[in-house]
């Protein structure tokens, strides 16, 4: 599952301009990446407060506000990139901060 390019789709309201993607090396990346988007949502949103805490049902409620949100990992063993959901996000996403927290 290493080194597997991923590419997060996303769109942050039902206004087509929100509409982005970012590359990463590794879903790992990828998961960290959307962790990352999420806390500085919340340092946006709290600017006052210097440390932040969230679980994993507010990262959730994060992602389910979000109008679309999918994924894109490079198989390399048919060359091409197979599609995730919002699901499967969530749970790899869950994952890999369990893997952090051991």
């Amino acid at each position: 599952m290493a080194n597997r390019h991923t590419i997060i789709l996303m769109q942050t309201s039902q206004n087509r301009a929100t509409r982005t993607f970012m590359d990463y090396d590794s879903i790992s990346q990828a998961m960290d990446g959307i962790c990352g988007l999420y806390e500085r949502k919340l340092k946006e949103l709290n600017p006052a407060i210097r440390n932040i805490t969230y679980d994993i049902a507010d990262l959730y409620n994060f992602m389910d506000g979000l109008a679309d949100l999918s994924a894109l990992v490079y198989d390399h063993s048919i060359q091409a990139y197979l599609p995730y959901d919002r699901q499967w996000i969530k749970q790899r996403t869950f994952r890999h901060l369990e893997k952090l927290a051991h």
